[in-house]
């Protein structure tokens, strides 16, 4: 399982991610509301804004205070240093 670092110290496991994009539109912001109020979000922002929703296989979504751009970057630097 690799873990890779979402911000603030805080780990999650890239291997379950689906997708991780930003929170702008109207939609995914829709989403986020609809799983804070399901109980199945995770905000891991420590109280700053959103700039990354990451979406599961099992359905939770986090919350991340890191653009979805450094995150991919962390994803594809993990699987480099894999193989």
């Amino acid at each position: 399982m690799k873990l890779i670092n979402i911000g603030f110290g805080n780990l999650a496991a890239a291997d379950r991610f689906v997708a991780v994009v930003s929170p702008d539109s109207a939609p995914i912001k829709r989403m986020v509301q609809d799983a804070r109020d399901k109980g199945t979000l995770i905000d891991a922002c420590y109280g700053r804004k959103a700039r990354s929703v990451i979406f599961t296989d099992c359905g939770q979504i986090i919350l991340s205070a890191i653009v979805a751009e450094t995150i991919n970057s962390r994803l594809l630097e993990e699987e480099q240093n894999e193989g």
